[in-house]
């Protein structure tokens, strides 16, 4: 089934942000001064020149970001009486760059992108249930991990979606800086625009490393959060039925 992107537009936050850069329009320039002009170029031509500055340029930004990053880490470690020129730190820099960046690559990541085709058409009213999908994001406040499961359900109003995309729908927003109350509602809200659905609930469970490494230093706290929308706050029987499916695998 084809949709447009006007059709689904993901409200929660940046979906489709890039980091944007002053070095941008000049490295352009020259990545495409770099691919020659001395021949004709047809459409396709123009169309493989694009795509190649685009990638090129992509892969010089990550570069640039993760150099930056290495930098203002060196200085951290500079910072806590640490010598960031020793064996064991001399490449913690440009290690611990690269796995930031990889911890919220969230932000470079669209919703729509990765459910766009993967919407059907089918006749199923039904709840529809994906549960312990483990997550992993970074507490804003900190920048501290906080990991856990979450479960996703809806009632589908005459389309279903991929079941792994409800996956990666959680990954996107997990991996950036976060709060989990308002990651409970990102995953949420994505669900509702992309399916319009006669309902959505999601249900999260994590440890937070801020509670458990520092502060109260509560090793056993588990933080739940919920957010229901549709059928699942207005129907007695749907909200049943849902407290039913959660709990068959922990009796």
């Amino acid at each position: 089934m084809a949709i447009s992107k006007s059709d689904v537009l993901v409200s929660p936050v940046q979906d489709d942000r890039k980091p944007v850069s002053s070095e941008r329009p000049v490295i352009e320039e020259t990545i495409t001064s770099m691919i020659g002009t001395n021949h004709v170029n047809t459409d396709d031509d123009d169309s493989k020149s694009g795509n190649v500055v685009s990638l090129c340029l992509d892969e010089h930004m990550k570069i640039s970001r993760e150099a930056r990053l290495a930098a203002s880490i060196r200085s951290i470690l500079e910072d806590i009486g640490e010598d960031p020129n020793r064996d064991g730190l001399l490449k913690t820099p440009e290690r611990y760059a690269k796995a930031l960046l990889f911890f919220t690559k969230g932000y470079e990541e669209s919703a729509y992108d990765i459910g766009k085709d993967a919407i059907f058409n089918i006749n199923h009213n039904e709840i529809v249930l994906v549960r312990d999908i483990e997550v992993f994001s970074m507490c804003e406040h900190h920048l501290i991990p906080f990991v856990g499961k979450v479960h996703i359900a809806y009632i589908p109003n005459g389309r279903v979606l991929g079941l792994s995309k409800l996956a990666r729908i959680a990954e996107i927003y997990a991996r950036r800086l976060q709060v989990q109350e308002r990651l409970t509602k990102q995953i949420s809200q994505a669900i509702e625009e992309l399916l319009q659905p006669q309902g959505v609930a999601v249900v999260m469970e994590s440890a937070h490393m801020c509670m458990v490494m520092r502060g109260v230093q509560k090793s056993s706290a588990m933080t739940t959060t919920s957010c229901r929308t549709g059928v699942f706050k207005t129907d007695k029987e749907a909200k049943e039925e849902l407290h039913f499916l959660l709990k068959l695998n922990q009796d």
